[in-house]
């Protein structure tokens, strides 16, 4: 009788952990930004944030991939019309250039094509934007995929498939041996 007794507080308290973990669940802020990725960058001059980010998240050298642009007010609030252009550099070196350009609405994308390995700086150009008329530039490291890229995502599935299995092997023969003491 006792060990019933047991049974229904245990199952009781499953139950309160459980309906406690939903309820945090719950989303308390009515807002959220997606998680940036890992090659993307954002800045914040003379009152405007500019992000940059490339697809697929380390591009590879030779393949083409997209350089995503986004600007905003300091309050996140897209801008209607800017006019932009970037400079790419490598060890120092000016080695691509996209000319300024006006752009409707806060975010465009272009393909661009990395031709080396390794970091490369990108100076993006806000123009007309400045208290003074001037040019406000962003300065952004952006990296191409290297070996170490291929490490790091392995690495990152061997841990998760790791855990998966110690989790199995610790709370799966737990609910066996439950079922048969049922039976």
């Amino acid at each position: 009788m006792e060990v019933n007794h047991i049974s229904k507080m245990t199952n009781g308290f499953s139950f309160f952990v459980l309906g406690f973990l939903v309820f945090l669940s719950i989303p308390l802020i009515d807002e959220a930004d997606a998680h940036s990725l890992f090659n993307s960058a954002e800045q914040i001059i003379g009152g405007y944030r500019v992000q940059i980010a490339t697809l697929p998240e380390f591009p590879n050298v030779g393949e083409k991939s997209q350089i995503i642009f986004q600007v905003q007010d300091v309050d996140f609030n897209e801008l209607d019309r800017f006019t932009m252009g970037v400079r790419v550099f490598f060890n120092d070196e000016l080695v691509d250039e996209i000319k300024p350009k006006s752009h409707q609405g806060g975010h465009w994308q272009t393909d661009y094509v990395f031709e080396r390995s390794g970091n490369h700086i990108f100076r993006v150009d806000l123009y007309d934007l400045a208290k003074n008329g001037g040019v406000l530039t962003y300065t952004f490291n952006m990296s191409t995929q290297s070996p170490f890229g291929y490490i790091f995502f392995f690495s990152i599935m061997t841990g998760s498939v790791i855990i998966a299995i110690v989790l199995v092997y610790i709370y799966l023969p737990n609910r066996f041996r439950k079922l048969k003491s049922k039976f």
